[in-house]
């Protein structure tokens, strides 16, 4: 596990951006897998500038998406799919048909999980860039989900929907289950990057680089990784 340790987010980015442009470069058609919430945002950011000004491309590029709300579209404003399609998707030259998320409305949702399950099986990651919750999530497999998990429906933790709650305009309207990618489906990528900023994610990151391989800890599973990098903050890594 590599750890690098800079100023602060638009550093993370910088870094982050570095390792997904350099296997771009030897592998134009590559998978990648990408997360929502606070702490990507400067790396799609970084992602959208420099295709304005350096017209890399993401046209051969297959894209993933960790998670998606359940009973959230893809043209609600708070879903992953419209996060992702506003943050990076519409500003970059991806092929609409590369890209692959879960559907949160289809009706049989446990279908939907099998289906996703079968993409990630056909296309393996070349990169899985990761965030991390405050109480170690990855995804949104919380604390006791199965190192062995695949696809599956979740019903989010208090501390997840409290976390998620600045997203919304109430912690009501937070929706309470999502369908997340497995744990072993995310550890089944050449290259993991998690990017984790703030002195929240302190004990999650400390949990998951010195505590046990345990699955009270999602994200201590990447201990299990042979090719991990953690992009972080100063505060972030404050407890390591």
């Amino acid at each position: 596990m590599k750890i690098i340790v800079v100023g602060g987010a638009e550093d993370t980015a910088k870094v982050a951006f570095q390792e997904i442009k350099a296997t771009l470069k030897k592998k134009p058609n590559a998978t990648i897998c990408f997360p929502t919430g606070s702490s990507p945002l400067p790396l799609y950011k970084a992602m959208v500038a420099d295709f304005k000004k350096s017209k890399t491309s993401y046209k051969n590029v297959v894209t993933f998406n960790l998670d998606e709300y359940k009973g959230l579209g893809a043209k609600h404003t708070q879903s992953y799919r419209y996060f992702m399609d506003t943050n990076l998707f519409n500003s970059i030259d991806v092929n609409k048909d590369n890209i692959h998320f879960p559907n949160g409305v289809i009706k049989d949702l446990n279908a939907e999980c099998n289906r996703y399950h079968e993409e990630l099986v056909n296309n393996h990651r070349d990169i899985q860039i990761l965030g991390i919750g405050s109480n170690g999530h990855i995804g949104f497999n919380e604390p006791g989900t199965s190192f062995d998990s695949v696809t599956h429906v979740v019903s989010l933790s208090a501390s997840t929907i409290r976390d998620n709650s600045r997203f919304f305009s109430s912690i009501k309207e937070v929706p309470k289950q999502a369908i997340t990618m497995g744990l072993s489906e995310i550890i089944d990528s050449d290259k993991i990057i998690l990017i984790a900023t703030g002195i929240n994610k302190a004990k999650a990151i400390r949990d998951c680089v010195k505590g046990p391989i345990d699955e009270n800890c999602p994200a201590s599973i990447l201990q299990k990784h042979d090719n991990v990098i953690l992009i972080l903050d100063k505060e972030a890594a404050s407890l390591l």
